[in-house]
């Protein structure tokens, strides 16, 4: 959700900003730019230092990448803030170019480490953070959401998290064990490429995961279909990716706990995902 809040005057003065305007970005985040570097709200320290981290040697085939700027005493984030390289370019749905930056993408992040803060579970009070990680292992462990209902987190509060906890239910029995090895990916790529025209696509953050790569590439083909207009054959054009109806299905399955879970979740969003569903079945 984008914030409204300013970069305050002592984390542009860390950053090195003082005496530039900030400007309000829409596709960042809830991002400001001042001149060539963007100051966005951090969700979670520990994930935004070790994007920016990656960030700052990663090369991409194909991809600008934002680059970050640390602060004058070293650090990545400020008081909640990171800054980074301005990267032109906006949204678009092109698809297709988008599948292809996440295959590029996953190239590079192969060979990273798994961070630590991945392996370790939710906890309460939760944080936008945890309803990702919890909806993440729902799409991946033998019954989803078993760990979140015996540590007493209440699922279902909604009727249309309901009809999604059991469309959850359904596609679960569909599954079947895969072999695709689990890496660094991003499972965040449907809103964080830019597009400025022919040029080069731009990717302005890395949202962590440790899953196969075909999986994220699921994940940005499911949002495609369920929410960004998506036309249907986008599940055939990259069906010849490694085990790819099982990683759309858990793909799909992670969408919908995120959507059963996420206390900002809207009854609108569901229909979309529900005609994916659809769309995943005849696939498998």
């Amino acid at each position: 959700m984008t914030t409204v809040i300013e970069p305050p005057e002592h984390v542009r003065a860390t950053f090195g900003l003082r005496e530039v305007t900030p400007v309000s970005l829409g596709d960042w985040d809830g991002g400001w730019r001042l001149g060539d570097v963007v100051l966005s709200p951090v969700a979670d320290h520990a994930r935004a230092a070790w994007s920016a981290k990656v960030r700052e040697t990663l090369a991409v085939d194909g991809v600008r990448l934002a680059r970050p700027v640390r602060a004058t005493d070293g650090r990545y984030v400020v008081s909640g803030w990171r800054a980074d390289t301005f990267v032109d370019g906006a949204p678009e749905p092109r698809h297709d170019e988008v599948v292809s930056v996440s295959l590029r993408l996953h190239q590079s992040t192969a060979q990273l480490e798994r961070p630590r803060f991945l392996v370790q579970p939710p906890v309460a009070p939760w944080v936008d953070v945890d309803v990702f990680v919890a909806a993440d292992r729902a799409a991946w462990e033998s019954v989803p959401l078993r760990t979140l209902r015996a540590g007493g987190v209440q699922t279902g509060a909604t009727p249309d998290a309901q009809r999604s906890l059991e469309l959850i239910a359904q596609l679960a029995t569909l599954r079947k064990p895969v072999r695709s090895p689990d890496q660094l990916v991003h499972g965040d790529l449907f809103g964080t490429v830019l597009f400025a025209g022919a040029h080069t696509p731009g990717l302005t953050d890395i949202t962590p995961y440790w899953r196969p790569a075909v999986w994220a590439a699921g994940v940005v083909v499911v949002d495609a279909l369920a929410w960004g207009g998506g036309d249907d054959g986008l599940l055939e054009r990259w069906s010849t990716l490694p085990e790819w109806p099982q990683m759309l299905l858990r793909a799909l399955i992670f969408r919908l706990a995120v959507h059963a879970l996420h206390p900002r979740s809207t009854p609108e969003a569901f229909p979309g995902l529900a005609r994916t569903a659809d769309m995943v079945r005849l696939a498998l």
